[in-house]
């Protein structure tokens, strides 16, 4: 099974930008802690600073929901759309699209940050979103999709 991990911009700054909001973590460290705690998940991470490749990212997912024998199946996506959550209507657009689950983080707590970041147009067209746990988020983010997976298969959703 397959987890796509897509970070926004500055993002690739995590433990050096702005500790005292986001965190000494770096999203190598997070990933490592991640892929040690599910074994059995294959993690594809990117990240970008350009909107675009973002929205690229999203549409490549759509071909593999119906898996082949050659496909792992893909659980959904978890994303960490940075500023473009608060500016993006292609962004969101693409997510509403997708027809995965999306889990939206944010590891501060946009809520009580500057008014322009209170408000995320990806939030209502998300399966769930994680906000404010830090960078906790990401493992809560896998954890939501696995037990989301497995109702899905069961048919108990």
């Amino acid at each position: 099974m397959q987890i796509l991990i897509l970070n926004g911009p500055n993002l690739n700054r995590l433990g050096y930008r702005a500790r005292n909001i986001y965190g000494t973590r770096t999203m190598a460290q997070i990933l490592l802690d991640i892929q040690q705690r599910w074994l059995d998940v294959h993690f594809v991470y990117r990240q970008s600073n350009h909107e675009g490749d973002l929205i690229d990212w999203i549409q490549e997912v759509q071909p593999a929901l119906a898996p082949t024998d050659e496909q792992e199946p893909i659980a959904g996506i978890i994303l960490n759309a940075g500023g473009y959550s608060h500016t993006s209507v292609a962004l969101r657009d693409a997510v509403a699209e997708s027809g995965i689950p999306v889990v939206e983080v944010h590891i501060s707590d946009i809520t009580k940050r500057e008014p322009f970041r209170r408000i995320s147009l990806l939030t209502d067209v998300c399966a769930h979103s994680i906000i404010g746990h830090g960078t906790e988020g990401y493992a809560q983010a896998v954890e939501w999709l696995l037990l989301a997976y497995n109702d899905r298969i069961q048919g108990t959703k």
